[in-house]
């Protein structure tokens, strides 16, 4: 895992001119509906600022990321998530000579999508939704940013343009392959419905810009949730002592620092791990650059796998750190008893909307037939992946005798 010192420098950190194989802002692929262009920002930009703008944005400050709001003030949540992983995409970018602006974008409304209560809320809507076609959160990122967003005069949704949309799809990598079959899975009919007004191309990767933007967010939540794990008690200093990635760190800081006290101690640990693991991820897109060549971002779309990545060696210490993460802090009991209490929230409130229209707030009541029921349940999905934390358990009080204490 260690970091080529000659590449780095030969990357530098400043700003230099985008690559000839970076996302060009002035060759966008444009928008589903068209605009005339900004006069003082590029389409990039725009998004940006579209994307910050948003209810749904605001919406993920009190939207779980491990810890709900009710466990302490100071623990992430979607919206302090995403806000660190735009950071980590931009100095990808930066260095890589991408678009720092799409990179960016794409880091901010990658979350969008996703469900109060976290992971959890998505796997019970997922369930609730099994007969309709499940729940994905994100294909329900594009169906807000395309459909659900309410905020423009002449189209629903934020009207992104091509290249941030595609990079919201696939910033994980291609969905189908060449023959059109699902690579994981059936793909979400919400995302093929939007592929036929405006093709994202599912078979190929998303520009350089998505793949820092996704890997940034594998290196914030690796590190961060190491941190609020600390700060919950569930996770100590000695326990990453049996993790190849944080023990070889911890050990350079004990040496360097023997009295220091736990708490600057795993703030190094953090710092330490986030450094180690981009200088890795820039060390190794460079060689991948460097062998493909790429004269266009078309070269980036067309190469058949990810040039932004992590080495071998970084690759198998983050997955055992993933896997220790899983074991000791996911799957904890107590972080398993909240998600119990939270899986019966947004189970009960499913089955009361579906049950009784009458319910749901005015705004969101249909018009469908009442036969209809694949309608109904996606409009009542999309209302309750909609939903904060808070306001999931509010409107539970409100529906209900007994809701589940998360104090």
């Amino acid at each position: 895992m260690a970091t080529d010192k000659t590449v780095l420098g030969d990357i530098g950190f400043g700003h230099r001119p985008r690559a000839a194989y970076a996302s060009d802002p002035a060759r966008s692929r444009g928008r589903l509906v068209p605009e005339p262009e900004s006069r003082t920002r590029t389409p990039f930009q725009r998004d940006r600022d579209r994307i910050i703008h948003s209810t749904a944005f605001r919406r993920l400050k009190h939207k779980t990321q491990v810890f709900i709001a009710h466990e302490g003030d100071h623990f992430r949540t979607r919206l302090t998530h995403s806000i660190e992983v735009a950071q980590i995409a931009r100095a990808l970018a930066r260095a890589l000579r991408g678009d720092e602006d799409l990179a960016e974008a794409v880091a901010l409304v990658h979350d969008f999508g996703h469900t109060p209560f976290g992971h959890t809320g998505e796997e019970a809507l997922d369930r609730k939704m099994a007969p309709w076609g499940g729940f994905d959160h994100n294909a329900q990122s594009l169906r807000i940013v395309t459909l659900l967003e309410h905020r423009y005069a002449e189209f629903d949704g934020l009207n992104l343009s091509w290249e941030t949309l595609e990079g919201l799809v696939k910033h994980n990598g291609p969905l189908v392959d060449a023959e059109g079959r699902g690579i994981d899975g059936a793909v979400p009919q919400s995302i093929l419905d939007y592929c036929e007004r405006h093709d994202l191309e599912l078979s190929r990767h998303a520009g350089l810009e998505a793949q820092a933007a996704a890997l940034a967010d594998d290196i914030a939540y690796d590190t961060h949730d190491i941190d609020d794990g600390l700060r919950a008690g569930l996770l100590t200093l000695d326990m990453l002592e049996d993790v190849t990635l944080p023990a070889a760190i911890l050990a350079e800081v004990r040496e360097r620092y023997p009295d220091l006290d736990p708490v600057r101690t795993g703030h190094e640990l953090m710092r330490r791990q986030i450094t180690l693991m981009v200088e890795d991820a820039i060390s190794t897109a460079t060689t991948r650059i460097g062998e493909l060549q790429p004269q266009s971002a078309e070269d980036i779309h067309a190469a058949g796998r990810p040039v932004v990545a992590f080495s071998k060696e970084m690759q198998a210490a983050e997955k055992e750190l993933k896997a220790f993460l899983y074991a000791n802090l996911y799957r904890h009991p107590d972080v398993m008893a909240v998600r119990a209490r939270a899986e019966r929230v947004v189970d009960e409130l499913f089955d009361r909307y579906m049950e009784d229209d009458g319910a749901l707030p005015e705004a969101w009541r249909g018009t469908e037939p009442l036969r209809d029921l694949a309608l109904r349940a996606r409009r009542v999905a999309d209302f309750l992946a909609g939903m904060t934390d808070t306001y999931a358990i509010k409107e539970h009080r409100r529906l209900f005798d007994h809701t589940p204490d998360f104090v």
